[in-house]
């Protein structure tokens, strides 16, 4: 290697070139250590001009500011099973400027409509109910005792704070439990159970907690809200499944600011009561008469060393929403939607579902005589507790899937089986 490569190499690789700078010393010519300073500048001019097209080329956020902010006060606030209308009003808020019209129906399930009237109709649904607790006896000592609303997981109670909403209002509350070096079944560990967790609001007898407002069947619901973990992590309550309802009116959102005209009536619909048995999405079913419903729900993020991927399967946050299989899960109405995902080169994972998909997928599916029905799922981990997590990229991606696929869609989309 002559001096000059020598030169050469000490420029462009700074901090590993001392031999050649000292090397350099040695070489007489300024014209050729200008030529290589004009060439270490353009070298590094070049490589910021690379960076400079690497950020331009990565995709838009979906996610606005309004809409961020929107998202955070939707996952505060409270929204229980038979109790969605709290959640139903500052969604329906939201989608109002995104919609041609509106209805909600007798049990709280709230519909905006795009295109109303056309023929060919086409529903994209959520479910806006939580699970929660009811009031279900109030000790003489003014510890209060539930009954599950939902399927929600007394495991996680015990420490957790609650708000009691009675008929005076809220009224904050604890889940006690004590400590482990007093309280009684120490020695085999006591666990806890629905009999045996209570909330605590600071009274001292059945007089005052109904003196607060609290009554039987009163809901009571956790505090803990939206926060943000790293790496694009979003962290919550009721992930499950609110995180649906902001992603369809996301969807709407979209269709409106970049002026799409749909040729067919596009219902958005945010269903209650689905975590008691669908109910919801059952009724506003059999009312709409769909002829393509496009469901999304959260499903397991299998990576935790607790659950067993031979049962539950391979889906992971951040890897892009998930598709499925099952009776339910209508063929055609799923290849097309995965054309539109690898022609829209979103990611996607797949899992395989027996006989039901526990969502308002089959709600949909087996009403009226039948409708072509597919499910877009939400990976999230930590499912039906305070801390549910999912990932930023799944949210924009499972917005963009059901966007790009309501445009692909048409009443000439030929979803027959023979």
């Amino acid at each position: 290697m002559n001096v000059a490569e020598d030169a050469c190499i000490g420029f462009k690789f700074a901090g590993k070139f001392q031999t050649s700078v000292f090397r350099l010393s040695n070489f007489r010519s300024s014209g050729f250590i200008q030529k290589l300073c004009t060439f270490e500048a353009n070298t590094v001019t070049m490589a910021k001009a690379k960076n400079i097209k690497k950020k331009e080329t990565k995709k838009a956020s979906v996610i606005t500011p309004a809409s961020f902010e929107f998202l955070k006060s939707y996952i505060n606030n409270a929204s229980p099973v038979g109790f969605e209308t709290w959640g139903q009003q500052l969604w329906l808020n939201y989608l109002a400027p995104y919609i041609d019209e509106q209805f909600v129906d007798p049990y709280g399930t709230a519909v905006g409509i795009i295109n109303p009237g056309q023929p060919f109709k086409v529903v994209i649904e959520a479910h806006a109910d939580e699970i929660s607790w009811f009031v279900n006896y109030i000790a003489d000592n003014g510890l209060i005792f539930l009954k599950r609303n939902g399927g929600v997981d007394h495991q996680i109670a015990p420490g957790l704070r609650v708000n009691v909403h009675g008929k005076k209002g809220v009224v904050k509350g604890v889940f006690g439990w004590p400590a482990i070096h007093t309280r009684i079944g120490k020695e085999n560990e006591t666990q806890p159970k629905v009999e045996n967790v209570c909330v605590d609001c600071g009274v001292r007898s059945k007089k005052e907690v109904e003196a607060l407002g609290i009554h039987i069947g009163a809901v009571v619901t956790y505090q803990d809200g939206f926060d943000e973990l790293a790496n694009d992590f979003y962290v919550g309550r009721a992930f499950d499944n609110r995180i649906g309802g902001f992603m369809i009116a996301e969807v709407a959102r979209l269709l409106k600011e970049h002026k799409k005209k749909l040729p067919y009536s596009l219902y958005v619909v945010n269903a209650v009561q689905e975590e008691i048995g669908l109910r919801g999405a059952e009724m506003i079913a059999r009312r709409i008469k769909p002829d393509v419903a496009i469901i999304t729900d959260v499903t397991h993020d299998t990576g935790h060393f607790m659950i067993n991927k031979k049962i539950e399967g391979d889906v992971a946050c951040s890897k892009g929403p998930s598709l499925a299989y099952g009776p339910a899960i209508h063929n055609k109405l799923l290849a097309f939607v995965e054309k539109v995902a690898e022609d829209h080169k979103i990611p996607v994972q797949w899992r395989a579902l027996s006989r039901s998909t526990g969502t308002d997928t089959d709600s949909f599916a087996y009403a009226n005589d039948g409708c072509p029905s597919v499910l877009i799922s939400m990976p999230l981990r930590y499912m039906h507790t305070t801390v549910e997590m999912i990932h930023k990229d799944d949210v924009e991606n499972t917005i963009r899937l059901m966007y790009e696929t309501l445009l692909k869609l048409s009443p000439k989309t030929n979803l027959s089986y023979l």
